[in-house]
């Protein structure tokens, strides 16, 4: 640790998934100019070994009273947690993560002091597991919070059109994969083959990921092998014949099934900007998804995929890469090209930078002017 360094606090309650690996790839990239440490609360996909993808330089710091779902006594408990994380850090930028942190960051902290950021990755009031009250309640309180003073900062185009809608104090950056990391991870797996035609899915079998929707899809191609890599609480809804449901699998085991299928199949309904999604682009599947804010600002039908209103839209483009597959490898082509230049971690990660160093440099304009006060006191 370095006290002539900026110190960077980041708060994650949503410590599993995209988020995960986010932080993994934007912490990784900015301990080389900052020190930086993570709040963090632990979820179900958290990984058991996460201590091990951070570099070792990055400090973590469990918040034991985080919880997913609304509990006073436990989001009070968190409140005082982070009040006294700050408070030994002394971070000099913080920035939150997911709609809970960034609920109790942006009341426990404040943007007046000190440099302050939000991240929803996907807000709660967009989610359609919800009823009408709950979603207009969470609106209310993204409203309520955005009088506070912090700058979000979303993680695709889409999402930051809602956050316009919220609040004009919006920047946005594109998610983004480590590519060198990927690299060293397929190179170490080598070539996979497959047994014929596949197309995969990735991620937890939960309302979200609209698992009806791919057993409908896999229903309409029954000739064609249909895999989910993961589980969840909707496995049951999966009852296609062709479908295979693999379980949890560790990174290496997942990469190594999806690198031995052809098209990948996002049905989400709704997502910031999924890391399984950009992932695929990578490693050149050809990628159908769902027509839903963060799927739909990365991929272009017919560019580098499809994007797709429903089952039949889903199938048609399956049964086209069937037909012509040297369009298929023209717009994985252009894909893989379309991560190496916009979706990776050293761009995503210069990008915060300068917005952070922005911040540093106008917080310090801010109290220059207090400094001289003091003195002539």
């Amino acid at each position: 640790m370095n006290r002539n360094r900026r110190r960077i606090l980041y708060v994650a309650e949503a410590m599993g998934g995209g988020v995960f690996t986010f932080l993994v790839g934007l912490c990784n990239e900015l301990v080389d100019y900052y020190d930086i440490y993570v709040a963090y609360g632990i979820r179900t996909q958290t990984p058991d070994d996460f201590r091990k993808y951070f570099d070792e330089r990055v400090h973590l710091i469990r918040v034991r009273n985080f919880e997913r779902s609304i509990d006073p006594r436990h989001d009070l408990g968190a409140f005082v947690e982070l009040r006294k994380i700050a408070d030994k850090v002394k971070p000099d930028l913080i920035h939150l993560h997911s709609s809970k942190a960034g609920a109790l960051g942006r009341w426990a902290f404040n943007g007046k002091k000190l440099p302050l950021f939000y991240t929803p990755h996907g807000y709660s009031f967009l989610m359609s597991n919800y009823n009408a009250t709950k979603r207009l309640s969470y609106k209310m309180v993204e409203k309520l919070s955005a009088i506070r003073r912090c700058t979000t900062i979303s993680c695709s185009e889409g999402e930051h059109k809602e956050t316009l809608s919220l609040t004009k104090n919006a920047r946005f950056v594109n998610n983004g994969i480590n590519v060198e990391e990927m690299q060293r991870m397929m190179d170490s797996i080598g070539s996979c083959e497959n047994d014929g035609f596949n197309v995969f899915t990735l991620g937890r079998i939960c309302y979200q990921k609209n698992p009806g929707l791919f057993n409908e899809i896999a229903e309409k191609l029954p000739d064609v092998r249909f895999v989910w890599i993961g589980d969840g609480e909707l496995r049951d809804m999966i009852t296609a014949p062709n479908i295979e449901v693999t379980g949890w699998m560790n990174r290496e085991e997942a990469l190594r099934r999806s690198m031995a299928s052809n098209v990948f199949v996002l049905t989400s309904l709704w997502e910031g900007l999924p890391m399984s999604l950009l992932e695929s682009m990578y490693m050149e599947k050809l990628c159908l998804v769902n027509d839903v804010i963060g799927s739909r600002d990365v991929i272009q039908t017919g560019v580098n995929g499809y994007v797709c209103r429903n089952a039949d839209e889903f199938v048609s483009a399956i049964r086209g890469i069937l037909e012509d597959p040297e369009k298929a490898e023209r717009m994985t082509a252009q894909a893989r090209k379309d991560i190496i230049e916009k979706y990776n971690t050293r761009v995503m990660a210069a990008k915060y930078r300068e917005i952070y160093e922005e911040a540093f440099a106008a917080n310090e304009k801010k109290e220059k002017p207090r400094r001289k006060k003091k003195k002539k006191q």
